[in-house]
């Protein structure tokens, strides 16, 4: 079995535990300041040790993660777990979903008020919620 370092690159670590799609996302997201470790602006090649508190800005969303461990490439997304803890607040998916929601149901300014078909389209997307 291969043993984990004791620290590596944030930009590397946020990409093992599956933060990012891929290490240069994470690379860039460091660059622009979107990544915080306990509380400072982070570059890319930071070292990043176990119980370190990590702040990653992605979207609307604010993740607050623990570092528990660093793995030693990227894992699975069943051993994430082993290696950081989530302690970003359900307030902050509730944003990003509401969010969403007002985009799906926001309309042009000027477009007037929707058709029948488009009314009927929001009835079944929303499975009846403002039929009445």
């Amino acid at each position: 079995m291969v043993e984990s370092p004791e620290r590596d690159r944030i930009d590397k670590w946020l990409w093992a535990v599956r933060l990012f799609k891929t290490r240069s996302l994470a690379t860039d997201a460091c660059r622009s300041g979107s990544v915080e470790v306990s509380g400072q602006a982070a570059k890319p090649s930071r070292a990043v040790r176990p119980g370190e508190i990590v702040g990653v800005r992605q979207g609307l969303i604010q993740r607050t993660v623990v570092v528990r461990a660093v793995p030693p490439g990227r894992v699975g997304a069943k051993l994430v777990a082993a290696f950081c803890e989530d302690r970003t607040p359900p307030e902050e998916f509730e944003k990003a979903r509401t969010h969403r929601v007002q985009q799906i149901l926001a309309r042009a300014r000027g477009s007037g008020r929707p058709t029948k078909r488009e009314r009927r389209l929001i009835d079944r997307l929303f499975g009846g919620l403002g039929s009445g």
